[in-house]
């Protein structure tokens, strides 16, 4: 038809023909991608607002102390490689390199963003997570402050600083980040998927309905966990997944060119 690209030329453009191109033309982007990769650094290596606790406020953070359910080398895999790999096993089918770099672009600029937003609100906020007594008085027995009545921490220092890090749920590149490391990679799966198979059509597939849910329910189910294992609230995961699914549902953050 007049006006319409063949498929044909949508396939000639592949790494080696036109991957320097794309590279240039896109460096900017790069460059805010490695402010974003600082500022998450920077983000986990300062100390979070202490909020204060009290003895009357305990009976609520003496949930036991637990190994993570899904550890974080697994939401690396889940979050991460998992799209990676889709977005690949495209590209090897449609040579196209474009898509190849928006989509690997927008993956981690999706991570990074959902990353920054969460660990920013964690350091402001600094509430304790559910099993704050147990990482701060590992031998049973709590110290209050006589003047504040706030409590007084007797364990290790980077044990504190996560005790003060719940809200909102998460997982990126740190291990108190999980859920919404998840929601924002399984999410963009999820859409890009959605975009290749044109899952909204109109024509009434279930299949393809049921391919782009699947993401989101290991994201959720990924976000339960963190409840069961006593590391966050449910307030804590509600938002999180609120907030990851806000970012990564965004018409800017790329998934929107896929459909």
């Amino acid at each position: 038809m007049c006006g319409e690209i063949p498929e044909i030329h949508l396939g000639a453009h592949t790494i080696r023909s036109h991957g320097t191109k794309v590279a240039r033309a896109y460096m900017h982007d790069w460059f805010v991608f490695i402010f974003l990769v600082i500022m998450e650094i920077i983000l986990n290596v300062i100390e979070p607002f202490h909020l204060l606790v009290g003895a009357e406020m305990m009976d609520d953070l003496k949930y036991p102390l637990q190994d993570n359910i899904v550890p974080i080398w697994a939401v690396l895999i889940i979050a991460i490689l998992l799209p990676l790999v889709v977005i690949l096993i495209y590209y090897f089918i449609r040579k196209d390199v474009y898509d190849l770099h928006q989509a690997v672009l927008g993956l981690l600029f999706l991570v990074l963003v959902t990353g920054v937003l969460t660990d920013a609100i964690k350091d402001v906020v600094g509430r304790p997570r559910p099993d704050f007594f147990w990482l701060f008085f590992p031998d049973d027995k709590g110290f209050f402050d006589p003047v504040t009545c706030n409590v007084m921490c007797i364990g290790l220092k980077s044990i504190i600083k996560e005790g003060h890090k719940s809200f909102p749920s998460g997982h990126t590149f740190s291990p108190n980040n999980t859920y919404i490391g998840c929601f924002a990679g399984l999410g963009f799966l999820s859409w890009y998927t959605a975009g290749k198979i044109r899952a909204f059509d109109q024509r009434g597939h279930v299949a393809k309905l049921c391919i782009i849910v699947f993401p989101f329910l290991i994201a959720t189910l990924v976000g339960v966990s963190r409840v069961d294992d006593y590391w966050h609230h449910w307030q804590d995961v509600f938002s999180g997944g609120l907030l990851g699914l806000t970012v990564v549902s965004h018409p800017k953050t790329g998934t929107a060119e896929t459909f």
